[in-house]
């Protein structure tokens, strides 16, 4: 599994961002492209002490604990996957605007490689900065995936 911390995989999420135009089509989901680039920032802003989640109630904790393992394995998720609520967007998004601050987290994230850790997940708990890089290039793939690119 790749990592936003590694120099080649963060030059190669830009590149993909590159291929996107205000008018690239979702393959699957409810998301334009804006919306998308703005989602995404959500998932970043979390280990950057930007944003935080409410800790899950008892039985979403199980949840996310059962999932835990899939944000930093191989494996690829399916479309269409659930998000947490404080992810989801809704109304009108600005391509350039949303864009501009989407590579503003990535590259403030991607600067963090060095750190010895990152705050605590309030859904998944302590995560390895080896765990935090690859779930955040997992999600970043999925939505890249998502719009084709």
């Amino acid at each position: 599994m790749r990592s936003i911390f590694n120099n080649e995989a963060y030059s190669e999420l830009n590149e993909r961002l590159d291929k996107l135009t205000p008018e690239t089509l979702a393959k699957w989901g409810l998301m334009n492209v804006s919306q998308m680039l703005h989602h995404s920032q959500k998932a970043l802003e979390i280990p950057l002490g930007k944003s935080d989640m409410k800790p899950p109630n008892p039985i979403m904790k199980l949840m996310f604990r059962a999932f835990k393992g899939s944000l930093y394995s191989d494996k690829l998720w399916k479309p269409g996957i659930r998000t947490a609520k404080e992810f989801v967007v809704s109304g009108r998004k600005h391509f350039e605007p949303e864009m501009k601050q989407l590579r503003a987290l990535m590259e403030e994230l991607h600067s963090k490689k060095n750190e010895p850790a990152l705050p605590k997940h309030p859904a998944f708990g302590n995560l390895t900065m080896e765990q935090w890089g690859k779930m955040q290039y997992k999600h970043l793939d999925h939505h890249l995936r998502q719009f084709g690119v």
